[in-house]
């Protein structure tokens, strides 16, 4: 397989940098796939310092995001992003293979 194409936004870097700086247990976010949600899958973060030797590493202004193998499959040709709106602050991903999503975005299907 190759490197999946997934990227960080300027954002979520600053984000993420912030959440870590705040953690002094954590070095970086972990980007996962889960079965469930309203749509299917969902989308799972968490701060960790944990990373697996298959892990592929998204770095980006100081920021470092882990995504498993599998889980990379599911967000190929995403953009990680942070948004702050009306309805709250959040982690958000543009995921071009997503065929429907819930209204708050954290689960989809394909």
């Amino acid at each position: 397989m190759s490197e999946p194409s997934i990227t960080l936004s300027e954002r979520a870097a600053k984000r993420i940098n912030e959440l870590v700086s705040e953690d002094a247990a954590a070095s970086l976010f972990r980007v996962s796939v889960e079965g469930g949600g309203c749509s299917g899958f969902q989308y799972h973060f968490e701060l960790t310092s944990d990373t697996a030797p298959d892990d592929i590493l998204i770095k980006r202004d100081g920021a470092t995001v882990a995504i498993d193998p599998v889980s990379a499959d599911f967000v190929q040709g995403s953009e990680i992003d942070f948004v702050d709106e009306l309805i709250g602050a959040h982690f958000k991903i543009t995921n071009p293979n997503a065929t429907a999503s819930c209204g708050c975005g954290t689960s989809f299907s394909i």
